[in-house]
C-alpha cells in the first residue's frame, strides 16, 4: 500500500490542479471571492449619517456577497485615523471602507499626506448639499435678501456656523460668500462641534446663518425655529422640494456638498474591484436603500469608479481654493 507524505500530498494535489487547469495559491483566490468576511472600515462615530449610511449598505452587500460586511468604526485624529486604516489594508477585498468628503480637505490643512488617489475607488452613492438656514424670525424671507443684508453688513457682523474651522460647511460658505464678489471672512465664522449644536445655537438666537445640509436641520426646521432658504446645489433635493437652489433664487450656479462613497486600498486587483462595484449598484439601485436614504432626507448619488474619482479630483481642486482663499491651507 502507498503512503504518501504531507510534502509529497500538497504537490501531488497542485500537479492534479495545475493539470486540471484550476488557479491554486493565493491569486486563484480572487476567482471565488469573496470566501471569508470583509471588513468595512467607518472613520466616523456610531450612530451618525456616515455609520448609518455604511451599516445599511453592508447590510445589502451580505446578501448579494454571501458574506458578512462587518463594519467597523475607526475614529480619530478629524477623520485621519480611519481613512488610514482603509489605505492601509491590505489590497485583497477584505478591507474595504467608507470614505467623506474630509478626504479632500484633510491634506490641505496639513493633517495627512492621503489623497483621494490613496484608494482605489469603487462607487459614489451619497451627496448632501448644503441649506442656508435662518431663524425662523429672521426678516429675511428669501436667500436673495439674506444676500443683500450680507453685503450690506460691515465684515464680520453677522455670524455663521455649522461645524469646525475649515470644516465642510465652513468652506460651504466661503464658497458662497467669493460667488457673490465678497471676501472669504465677511461673514464671522464661529467654530461648533457639528450641525446640530450649531442649529440649537441658531434657534435660540446666537447665529445669524448656519451652513449645513437641510437633512441636518430637518428638526428644527419641522419644529418651526429654522427655515431653510437655499440649497448650494444643481437641483433641488426630492425630500425637500420646497427649498429653491442658488441658481433659481440668485443666479449663482455655485454647488458644494458633503458627499460619502466605497473604496479598498490602492492596488486592489481589478476583478475583485469589478465586482464590488456592480454590487454597489445593486445596492445603490435597491428599494431598501432608496427608502433608507429618503426616509433620512440624504442624498442618493450614484457614480462608478471612473466616475467617483472624476468626482473627488474635481473636488479635491474646488477645496484646495477654498482653503487657500479663507487661508485655512497649510499645503
Amino acid at each position: 500500500m502507498a503512503s504518501f507524505t504531507r510534502r509529497g500530498f500538497i504537490a501531488s494535489t497542485a500537479a492534479a490542479a495545475s493539470a486540471a487547469g484550476l488557479k491554486v495559491g493565493p491569486a486563484g483566490a480572487q476567482g471565488n471571492y469573496p470566501n471569508r468576511p470583509i471588513q468595512m472600515i467607518c472613520p466616523w462615530g456610531a450612530g451618525g449619517g456616515t455609520d448609518a449610511t455604511a451599516r445599511i449598505v453592508a447590510a445589502i452587500l451580505e446578501k448579494d456577497l454571501g458574506q458578512p460586511v462587518n463594519v467597523v468604526n475607526r475614529t480619530g485624529g478629524s477623520g485621519v485615523v480611519g481613512h488610514q486604516a482603509i489605505a492601509s489594508g491590505a489590497p485583497d477585498g477584505y478591507t474595504l471602507g467608507i470614505i467623506t468628503v474630509e478626504i479632500s480637505m484633510m491634506h490641505w490643512q496639513g493633517l495627512t499626506e492621503l489623497t483621494p488617489r490613496s484608494y482605489t475607488p469603487l462607487a459614489l452613492m451619497n451627496e448632501d448639499p448644503p441649506g442656508v438656514q435662518v431663524y425662523v424670525g429672521s426678516p429675511h424671507k428669501t436667500v436673495k435678501e439674506l444676500a443683500e443684508a450680507i453685503k450690506a453688513a460691515p465684515p464680520g457682523k453677522l455670524k455663521a456656523s455649522g461645524t469646525g474651522q475649515g470644516g465642510i460647511w465652513h468652506l460651504a460658505l466661503v464658497g458662497w460668500l467669493q460667488a457673490m464678489g465678497l471676501k472669504p471672512d465677511h461673514v464671522a465664522w464661529v467654530p461648533s462641534n457639528g450641525a446640530a449644536p450649531a442649529m440649537q445655537d441658531l434657534a435660540a438666537g446666537g447665529l445669524d446663518i448656519v451652513t449645513c445640509s437641510v437633512p441636518e436641520a430637518r428638526a428644527l426646521i419641522e419644529a418651526g425655529k429654522a427655515r431653510s432658504l437655499a440649497v448650494m446645489a444643481h437641483e433641488r433635493n426630492p425630500a425637500f422640494p420646497n427649498v429653491p437652489t442658488l441658481k433659481e433664487e440668485m443666479g449663482i450656479d455655485y454647488a458644494t456638498g458633503a458627499w460619502r462613497g466605497f473604496a479598498g486600498p490602492k492596488g486592489l486587483p481589478a476583478e475583485i474591484a469589478n465586482k464590488l462595484t456592480a454590487a454597489l449598484k445593486k445596492a445603490n439601485e435597491s428599494k431598501e436603500y432608496r427608502d433608507f436614504m429618503g426616509s433620512r432626507g440624504f442624498g442618493v448619488k450614484w457614480a462608478d469608479a471612473q466616475g467617483f474619482a472624476s468626482f473627488m479630483d474635481a473636488g479635491n481642486e474646488q477645496m484646495g481654493k477654498a482653503m487657500k482663499a479663507a487661508g485655512l491651507a497649510k499645503a
